[in-house]
């Protein structure tokens, strides 16, 4: 199985070095419940790493083997008392573990690399069978802006610099992204240029995603559709309730006894 995210393997953790602030969410989560806890798009153990560091064991799926390699590489520096580690190549539309969970999680948007709703449908049934009763599914997505959506494709627009914290590169991070906006698609292009320590570009690098958004009561009644119950509704990984301001909606849902 190819995945279109194995060009992303080795820019990944620098790219997204910055992205931390859900990780202490994502493991008081697993603690909370103990494990074990099952991991939908783990890609190269951003948070799937911290959980097991944290003493809970867990299970990171994932498409692609690229990505799951580095994973496979940094769980080999996990210390002694870590929780017990298993990466799976899999497919979360549809993939069968023999086992349940009492907690299945998708972070960072993982939800939206399903670009169809037979494919959302398919992973949410495929994430129930999964729990056990009781269980609980959390996952975030971004909140569709509607400025964001009109911008012209054929511009790039400038994201943000980043510091790789374990490697010291410095990137600069470009984006430039269409819309389908009928079929809810978000087409996007990530321009990475990594700069020596004189500011000069030693590279430049070109990523691609697609990305389903979803609105807000659309997943509503789809997490309902697939059986699953809406419990919580939050603004951000603080856990401030969600409103008109927020841009990130983290759902919290259970599988009924």
């Amino acid at each position: 199985m190819v995945s279109g995210f194995d060009a992303w393997a080795d820019v990944y953790d620098s790219i997204y070095a910055y992205v931390r602030e859900d990780i202490p969410f994502y493991v008081d989560e697993a603690m909370a419940c103990r494990g074990p806890v099952l991991e939908l798009g783990c890609g190269t153990g951003r948070v799937t790493i911290p959980i097991a560091r944290a003493g809970v064991d867990i299970v990171g799926l994932d498409s692609s083997e690229a990505m799951l390699r580095v994973a496979r590489q940094k769980a080999e520096f996990l210390p002694e008392g870590a929780g017990e580690l298993d990466l799976v190549h899999a497919d979360m539309r549809d993939f069968s573990l023999d086992r349940t969970f009492d907690l299945a999680i998708i972070p960072f948007r993982g939800f939206l690399s399903l670009l169809t709703v037979e494919d959302q449908t398919a992973a949410l049934h495929s994430i129930g069978r999964h729990l056990s009763p009781g269980g609980k599914l959390v996952f975030s997505v971004f909140v569709p802006d509607p400025e964001v959506m009109v911008q012209p494709g054929d511009i790039p627009f400038y994201l943000r610099d980043v510091t790789d914290p374990d490697t010291g590169s410095r990137l600069v991070l470009w984006h430039q992204s269409t819309h389908d906006n009928h079929h809810q698609i978000l087409f996007t292009r990530l321009i990475i240029e990594e700069l020596d320590q004189d500011g000069v570009m030693k590279r430049r690098l070109y990523r691609d995603f697609q990305l389903r958004y979803v609105h807000r009561w659309e997943m509503h009644h789809l997490l309902e559709l697939c059986g699953y119950r809406v419990d919580d509704l939050y603004g951000d990984f603080d856990r401030s309730p969600f409103d008109e301001t927020s841009t990130e909606v983290v759902w919290v849902a259970t599988k009924p006894d």
